[in-house]
């Protein structure tokens, strides 16, 4: 995927990429992520270490989870939920949410907002 700033963002016309031409970013030691945002979308490969937590927080677009391999433990408003590989989870527009890395997990996230949008 040929971009200039290699996070992921689509250059102006492009259609075509591969993930492998993505730039691994390091979020935290226990976490890091490849993005990929278009206008209206951002899809994001998700590494987290075991042990790994993302802290409390909300979206102002829904989320899908989707687990290739390992486990979260993800906290959904007052609700505690195990996704396991194979698993998708969707998070509702402005629930709070929260993850916990059972074992070393990759996983896949989808969100309905784009580049202008996306918290880094």
């Amino acid at each position: 995927m040929r971009n200039e700033s290699k996070e992921g963002v689509f250059a102006c016309g492009q259609l075509l990429g591969t993930w492998a031409d993505i730039e691994l970013h390091k979020v935290t030691e226990l976490i890091s992520r490849k993005l990929v945002s278009g206008e209206c979308q951002t899809l994001a490969q998700v590494y987290l270490k075991r042990g790994a937590l993302v802290p409390r927080h909300s979206h102002k677009s829904e989320q899908l989870v989707y687990v290739l391999e390992g486990a979260l433990k993800v906290r959904i408003d007052q609700e505690n939920l195990i996704v396991r590989e194979g698993q998708v989870l969707r998070i509702p527009v402005g629930v709070p949410h929260q993850m916990e890395a059972l074992a070393d997990t990759f996983e896949l996230d989808l969100l309905s907002f784009g580049r202008e949008e996306r918290v880094v």
